[in-house]
């Protein structure tokens, strides 16, 4: 039953497509239309890919691919981008010969805060100070950087970024300075260059409780002669040792020849 039914379906199939030929070879083809038509709808697909560059054709690329030239700007477009320096003033120039001076007859030179002091806290700190043969200096900040800036001590000019008050003297006066400044709280010590030495305010301290050069000296020398001696008499002690035996020799020797000629006397008698 079921392959009746198929052989009857395949027979419609062929009597169609021979009628659809007859239609086509009968009917005009001006003006004719397909009976069915096929609408696509959505994207296309895509059947070719780019495929990627090689590894040496990108280098190539890199390499040869255009660089525009700088654009040229005309002189005097923009404003030049060097500092000019200012030349210092005659009176710079004199205040800073006078730091060089200081600096150069000075060995002890502490730079102090000054924390507001009035004018009479300031005179009564210089007489203390005169006693002992420091000098209290004052110089602004700016001579002071631009002194410092181009000579060996550069490495005091992070001190004067405040009021700051210089003590001078020829001579290192740093247990005098510490106990005067005990008595005025409105100084404070920053900092100091000792003996071409530059040291912090823990360091002024450290080296006043160091002994003083005479004391030092003496000790050097004491040092030296006990050792001096210490050296004669170790070198005359071998010799004095070498006498002594020859000494205790010969009194062996001479007690023994004693002894020698006691016993041939008893025998002869």
């Amino acid at each position: 039953m079921q392959h009746l039914c198929l052989r009857h379906f395949l027979n419609n199939i062929f009597l169609l497509e021979m009628a659809a030929t007859l239609c086509v070879k009968l009917l005009p083809k001006q003006g004719w239309l397909p009976l069915t038509q096929s609408v696509r709808h959505g994207s296309k697909a895509v059947t070719r890919h780019m495929r990627p560059m090689h590894f040496l054709k990108q280098k190539l690329m890199a390499v040869t691919q255009y660089v525009p030239p700088k654009r040229v700007i005309p002189r005097g477009a923009y404003p030049s981008k060097s500092k000019h320096m200012q030349e210092d003033s005659p009176f710079m120039l004199m205040m800073k010969r006078n730091v060089k001076a200081v600096f150069q007859e000075s060995k002890m030179i502490a730079v102090v805060q000054n924390n507001g002091s009035n004018s009479e806290d300031m005179m009564i700190l210089r007489h203390r100070l005169h006693k002992h043969g420091i000098t209290v200096k004052f110089f602004p900040n700016q001579v002071m950087r631009s002194f410092l800036k181009d000579s060996v001590y550069s490495n005091m000019a992070p001190l004067f970024l405040c009021p700051t008050v210089l003590f001078v003297s020829k001579e290192t006066k740093v247990k005098e300075m510490l106990v005067t400044l005990r008595g005025s709280p409105q100084m404070t010590l920053l900092g100091a260059c000792i003996d071409n030495t530059l040291l912090s305010a823990q360091g002024v301290v450290n080296y006043s409780k160091l002994s003083s050069m005479t004391v030092v000296q003496g000790e050097l020398v004491g040092g030296l002669t006990m050792l001096t001696s210490q050296t004669a008499s170790m070198l005359h002690r071998q010799p004095a040792h070498l006498s002594a035996l020859l000494q205790q020799y010969v009194k062996q020797q001479s007690s023994e020849s004693g002894a020698e000629e006691a016993s041939k006397a008893e025998e002869a008698s």
